[in-house]
């Protein structure tokens, strides 16, 4: 079986990195990046929208 996760993009520093989405909030709830510490929606760091909809569909 294979591991879902979801790409994340910073929009603030360009920091990409990808997490299981159970480790992340909700995609309206605030997320901060690990590289620079930027708050914003965690929707904004999907990197796609195929990443927005895993993100969606496991919350």
């Amino acid at each position: 079986m294979n591991e879902t996760f979801v790409r994340l993009l910073c929009p603030d520093c360009g920091k990409s990195w990808e997490r299981k989405p159970k480790e992340l909030p909700a995609h309206t709830d605030q997320f901060a990046c690990d590289g620079c510490t930027a708050q914003r929606r965690t929707a904004e760091f999907a990197r796609t929208d195929r990443d927005l909809d895993v993100l969606k569909q496991f919350q």
